[in-house]
């Protein structure tokens, strides 16, 4: 039943062929990109879309036809179900129709992550048919496809994934049929009319990739990060800054201080303190009784704020709901320092945004006993309020990265592997 991320999955990023906005040399980049150097002019940008990005498939079509691109949602993720028996976990990658047109594949298959694609720009020709299904109702068509597997009734399924995004195909017309441009083929059969483009709600291509100057807003030195990072660094100035509609917005960050005689690499959590209702669980005193942990309640722990913990670095599915669990069980509070570590940090790679879809996942995990997830999971709501960006020390070992405090541990091999997620 479950079907997580494994190794062979590491190819399945997109690669899209770009151009740099400075000087137009040819680059390669995976999907996961942001932060982008140019191997020849040397500028950096942070890419950014509205909302998500538009690539497009290439086209073999015979000179002089006009294209007609179709829509397709793809998105790629994680899919965790709360059933009585506990939580499943199952890696998605899937293809559909972004809008209803009987003509046209179900889906893009393969194509997406054997071809090098394009971002859509204005400058690209072509007729581009309007994306008239909305994102939730072919994602509850994907969920619809895999549920039917499950054992037991579903109590609630959060899917999180940041690699949400249009596809477009190319199409021309050849007398009364859908012809792929690809590969040149027909895709329907003889329809009763010639095909005319303008059936089709839609129009030229207008949208564009914004690049952001990866300069610090603070002290305008350089910001740094790897390729794949969604917050970048100011080495000058110790501040860390994410991309949003407006620019750059300063991230609050904290860090809890490690030994120097061990080698360390901070790991991003995002911490979340979220109104939640339908359960009592505002303090500390509150997730050890709805949680059923085995400490002697103490005085102080009703006036000790309760937040929520999840990665901020992906990570495979499993692993990803067992460090949820483990850090927001744990509740590091005592030592938090408001700044940015010193030692080595791994990226953040995984928005604040998807771990706040995991708050009711993360509390139907630790809820004991077991029979009211199953009997009050539908009554309880949490909505994130506010959060802190903040760096938990991880020793070094050969196997593992190691947080003793907390006795958590991350395998390295599979870290490392987690960026092709």
């Amino acid at each position: 039943m479950r079907a997580s991320a494994t190794s062979a999955e590491k190819n399945i990023n997109l690669t899209i062929d770009h151009q740099c906005p400075q000087c137009g040399a040819p680059a390669t980049l995976s999907e996961t990109d942001r932060l982008v150097e140019c191997a020849y002019c040397k500028v950096k940008s942070y890419l950014m879309a509205d909302h998500f990005f538009r690539y497009l498939l290439p086209n073999r079509a015979p000179q002089g036809k006009e294209l007609v691109y179709f829509p397709y949602w793809r998105f790629k993720g994680m899919l965790f179900s709360c059933l009585p028996s506990g939580i499943r976990d199952r890696f998605l990658d899937a293809s559909q129709q972004a809008a209803a047109a009987p003509d046209f594949p179900i889906s893009v298959g393969l194509r997406s992550q054997a071809l090098s694609l394009k971002f859509v720009s204005p400058e690209t020709k072509g007729w581009f048919i309007k994306s008239t299904l909305p994102f939730r109702n072919v994602m509850q068509t994907f969920l619809d496809r895999f549920n039917g597997s499950m054992r037991g009734p579903i109590l609630h399924q959060a899917h999180i994934g940041e690699s949400l995004s249009l596809i477009y195909a190319p199409f021309y017309a050849d007398k009364n049929k859908i012809m792929d441009a690809v590969l040149n083929q027909p895709v329907s059969t003889e329809l009763d009319e010639p095909i005319d483009a303008n059936r089709y709600p839609g129009g030229p291509a207008r949208w564009k990739i914004r690049f952001i100057p990866t300069l610090c807003p603070n002290c305008g030195w350089d910001l740094v990060g790897r390729r794949d990072t969604l917050v970048l660094h100011c080495a000058n100035c110790a501040s860390m800054w994410q991309a949003g509609k407006q620019g750059l917005a300063k991230v609050n960050v904290a860090h809890m201080p490690a030994s120097d005689d061990v080698e360390i690499l901070y790991l991003p959590f995002w911490r979340i303190r979220a109104h939640v209702s339908g359960i009592e669980l505002n303090s500390y005193a509150d997730l050890v009784k709805t949680a059923n942990l085995p400490r002697v309640p103490q005085p102080g722990w009703t006036r000790i704020p309760f937040h929520f913990w999840g990665p901020a670095f992906k990570v495979r599915p499993q692993s990803f709901l067992r460090l949820t669990h483990q850090v927001t069980l744990s509740q590091p509070r005592d030592t938090l320092v408001p700044r940015i570590p010193d030692g080595a940090m791994h990226p953040v790679n995984l928005p604040v945004s998807e771990s706040a879809e995991t708050l009711k996942l993360n509390l139907a995990g630790f809820i004991r006993p077991r029979k009211i997830v199953e009997e009050r999971i539908d009554q309880i709501q949490a909505k994130a309020a506010r959060y802190l960006l903040v760096y938990l020390p991880f020793e070094v070992r050969h196997h593992d990265l190691v947080q003793p405090d907390f006795k958590i541990a991350v395998n390295r091999n599979q870290l490392a592997l987690a960026g092709n997620l």
